[in-house]
């Protein structure tokens, strides 16, 4: 297919995402929100919302022939579209339906794969819960995330429910601010709710960032004086495992040094005094 003035280069561009993966048994999902990305580009979504409206009378209006002709012609591109991004088996089944009722057929087929996702997302949903300290947009785009993906799957909760789901899922240091607005009976939608969050985060008392400081390990207890690092000072000498003190190694050494046979005659000597002493 060549671009031409109806079918935009770009436009082009986006269906080729649609054709890398073809529709198959597993990827219906996936392929029917690719689907209404192109189609809402080419502003032709509004042809998976209903069928085609019977064709008016031949005494019509000029613009009411103009728009059914039209209307027909998108969903025929449309049903063409589908058909040449699935799978053969698929093509077979489906290729005598218009876009509408192509569209009915295959959630009818992939229903207990949409019941599946849809289980998985409200659970994930009801088990969100934003830990102190973090960034509170990110936060709000990811329930809404899960939000968007519900409607798409056919089961919508509301805007009061999901702005509920939203608060009751905030830390406790927005329990003024949901306080506030409920007092108020403040009615937003989740984009508004997302940039009031985001003003009442930059009001959030500096303790949420030294609890972060202490989980992450960045504060530190004081060091006590005198158990610096390194080696403890010596005050003695030790031979194995018994202690001498420095002092008496220091005598010992300072002994004066004498020859074995003087301290044996001074040893006699000595005796020899004493007896004559005694006989004296």
């Amino acid at each position: 297919m060549s671009p031409n003035a109806t079918t935009p280069f770009h436009h082009l561009s986006l269906r080729s995402v649609l054709e890398k993966e073809k529709l198959n048994d597993t990827n219906f999902l996936d392929w029917y929100r690719n689907l209404r990305i192109v189609l809402k580009v080419e502003k032709k979504s509004y042809i998976l919302d209903g069928p085609v409206p019977e064709e008016p009378p031949a005494n019509a209006t000029k613009s009411i022939r103009d728009a059914w002709t039209k209307h027909t012609d998108d969903s025929t591109e449309v049903a063409c579209l589908m058909l040449a991004t699935m799978i053969p088996d698929l093509q077979k089944d489906l290729e005598h339906h218009d876009a509408f009722e192509m569209l009915k057929q295959l959630k009818e087929m992939f229903q207990q794969q949409a019941r599946q996702q849809r289980f998985e997302t409200v659970r994930a949903l009801h088990a969100c819960k934003m830990t102190e300290g973090t960034s509170v947009s990110s936060y709000v785009l990811k329930m809404k995330s899960y939000i968007d993906q519900l409607e798409r799957l056919g089961s919508s909760i509301g805007p009061e429910l999901a702005i509920d789901l939203i608060l009751n899922s905030l830390p406790k240091s927005y329990d003024q601010f949901v306080l506030n607005y409920n007092m108020n009976n403040l009615e937003k939608s989740i984009s508004e709710l997302h940039l009031m969050l985001k003003t009442t985060e930059k009001n959030i008392p500096s303790k949420t960032s030294k609890v972060l400081m202490i989980r992450e390990g960045k504060i530190k207890k004081p060091q006590a004086k005198g158990k610096g690092k390194g080696k403890p000072k010596s005050h003695g000498n030790y031979k194995g495992k018994k202690f001498v003190p420095k002092d008496s190694v220091k005598k010992k050494e300072n002994l004066p040094k004498m020859p074995l046979v003087s301290i044996v005659e001074k040893l006699v000597i000595g005796s020899e005094t004493a007896q004559l002493t005694l006989q004296s």
